[in-house]
């Protein structure tokens, strides 16, 4: 038995936009890390277990993308790249905080 949900003028449900905006290879992990502050590609590879290098730059490509991240150049020597949670990234923190409280 198949049943349809329409939604009120074709809108998308919140928790729909927010599993598409979450979903791919280390994003949750990814995006949970930056609770905690900025964060370095290198230290991404160290912390998520099983993670590549392809793999971290194409979820960060994505999160920035979607305007959850901010990529920021420090042009101190040596010249490193951090990635933060941009405004739209912090408006998810109280999902996650929800979710953690789950646990």
């Amino acid at each position: 038995m198949t049943t349809n949900i329409s939604n009120k003028n074709n809108e998308s449900c919140p928790a729909e936009e927010l599993l598409r905006l979450l979903s791919g290879k280390w994003k949750p992990q990814i995006f949970r890390l930056a609770i905690e502050g900025p964060l370095r590609f290198s230290s991404l590879l160290r912390q998520i277990e099983g993670s590549n290098k392809q793999s971290i730059a194409t979820a960060l490509k994505e999160l920035e993308a979607e305007g959850l991240f901010i990529k920021n150049i420090i042009k101190l020597k040596p010249l490193h790249i951090e990635y933060t949670l941009s405004e739209r990234g912090k408006l998810m923190l109280p999902v996650f905080q929800q979710l953690e409280n789950l646990r």
